[in-house]
């Protein structure tokens, strides 16, 4: 089956450096306030046998007129529809903060509602679903907001410079905030595929018990990978995730 284009998915998937002949393709689902953009590198340095698909949200760059959607469920739905035309390839799913939410509840539906299994699912800077954490940035005010995205240290200092710019793109950072603060886990079976949780070692967001907690969501192998750093320290270690990456995809893919 010929690969699809971008195009037939709408707005949701960007092929940045399209692989015809990939064997398998990773998603990529941003953290809160991210973009399709923030995993360009990573689909840029992937090797020639490894597609890299990244999600873009509504509300932000080319979609800025769109309805935000606020909830997990939600947005897993959307991407998991959008991703029924890549399926001809295996597919593995990497999500960092709100996308690890977001990748975990579309494995669940390909294993569920399509029989397949991913490749594998990496899950970054979150606490597993089980271990639920009670937070409300998104009910602060505009400067609580712009506070959280100071801390983390993972926002563009250009953009929290330019207040204009940093007005426009705030109604989509307090969505996706509410999302990922008010998804609640809906227990069920646990997946088939290897899971990787990478976590900083010094992340606010989240503590290695929280971290080691996703292996509750797998039957299949787990491996927790710990980095220095903070909330993003995936930006930092971007070499060593890619080399691990590509080690974990290296196997035959399970479909």
């Amino acid at each position: 089956m010929n690969s699809p284009l971008p195009e037939d998915n709408g707005l949701w998937v960007r092929r940045f450096h399209p692989r015809p002949d990939a064997r398998v393709r990773l998603v990529c689902l941003p953290h809160a306030g991210g973009s399709a953009g923030f995993y360009f590198p990573v689909s840029r340095s992937m090797p020639e046998d490894i597609e890299v698909l990244c999600v873009q949200y509504p509300g932000r760059q080319d979609r800025r007129g769109e309805p935000l959607l606020d909830s997990v469920p939600a947005l897993a739905g959307q991407v998991y529809e959008a991703l029924l035309p890549w399926t001809d390839r295996p597919l593995a799913l990497f999500g960092h903060s709100m996308g690890a939410s977001l990748a975990y509840e579309i494995a669940r539906r390909l294993e569920r509602e399509r029989g397949v299994s991913p490749a594998a699912l990496f899950v970054s800077g979150r606490p597993a679903p089980s271990a639920h954490r009670e937070e409300t940035v998104h009910l602060r005010d505009d400067d609580g907001l712009v506070a959280e995205m100071r801390a983390l240290s993972g926002t563009d200092p250009q953009l929290l410079g330019d207040e204009e710019v940093l007005r426009m793109v705030l109604p989509a950072v307090r969505a996706d905030y509410r999302a990922a603060e008010t998804y609640v886990w809906a227990p069920g079976p646990p997946l088939s595929c290897p899971v990787t949780c990478l976590v900083g070692d010094d992340d606010p967001k989240v503590t290695l018990p929280e971290a080691a907690a996703w292996s509750e969501h797998t039957a299949g192998p787990f491996t927790l990978e710990v980095f220095p750093g903070g909330h993003f320290f995936l930006a930092r270690h971007q070499p060593e995730i890619i080399r691990l990456m590509t080690s974990r995809l290296a196997a035959p893919a399970p479909r």
